[in-house]
């Protein structure tokens, strides 16, 4: 699936390319998400002494207010990052499978490779080890990089840009919630909106649910490694 094909003419200029990780750099069928979404659950049972179902709507209402939960929970209740990120990513990574497909298409790319995401330094570096790509990226800037502020408030990216020295209209991001792309598209990065395969992936909230047809979305694809061999290909 293409919104549009992919044109090597809008990524010619392209020399910075820029990955989120949970649910766009592996599959949205994984079962890593609900494991992370489901210790979040529990650290908030234990933060607040409550039940899960009585927890949850507190949960997705910090998600959607804040972009993370954690950072509501910083602001309202005085949360330690640290004691949370360790928590909520102690996680079994072992049901992701090496993907040499995408490690290849992704150094295949020139130019820069970053990763781009909510979560922790540690969660990326040992979810792009299980998946056998971590060699191919330059650097990782995660939540704690970002002072906490998160995707997709305007401050996220331009902590990103500067930290980093990006040039948002030479770079592309590849991104699965459609509303981290808006300040991207904003900034002049090409964006793309990574879909599940098969209309599978984490349950979403209705919200969430992207239809590809977006103004700030410049391309849509469910297949991340063809989208990138069409890209390198002759």
């Amino acid at each position: 699936m293409t919104k549009l094909p992919p044109q090597k003419s809008r990524f010619a200029r392209i020399d910075t390319w820029v990955f989120d990780l949970d649910n766009t750099l592996y599959p949205q069928t994984a079962d890593l998400w609900p494991k992370i979404d489901a210790r979040i659950t529990l650290f908030m049972m234990r933060l607040f002494g409550l039940d899960a179902i009585s927890l949850r709507a507190l949960q997705k209402h910090y998600y959607r207010q804040y972009g993370t939960t954690l950072r509501g929970l910083m602001t309202e209740h005085g949360v330690d990052a640290e004691a949370y990120l360790t928590y909520v990513h102690d996680i079994d990574r072992s049901s992701l499978a090496h993907n040499h497909s995408l490690a290849e298409a992704i150094t295949a790319l020139p130019g820069r490779k970053l990763i781009l995401t909510n979560g922790s330094r540690h969660h990326a570096i040992e979810t792009a080890k299980q998946l056998g790509i971590d060699h191919v990226f330059e650097d990782i800037f995660d939540i704690i990089a970002a002072d906490f502020i998160a995707k997709p408030d305007e401050g996220a990216y331009m902590r990103f840009f500067d930290k980093l020295k990006i040039d948002p209209k030479r770079a592309a991001i590849f991104e699965d919630i459609v509303r981290n792309l808006v300040v991207p598209h904003a900034r002049g990065m090409a964006t793309v909106l990574v879909l599940p395969a098969h209309d599978e992936g984490p349950e979403r909230e209705a919200w969430e649910i992207a239809t590809g047809d977006e103004p700030h979305v410049d391309f849509v694809t469910d297949d991340l490694v063809g989208f990138l061999e069409g890209l390198i290909g002759d």
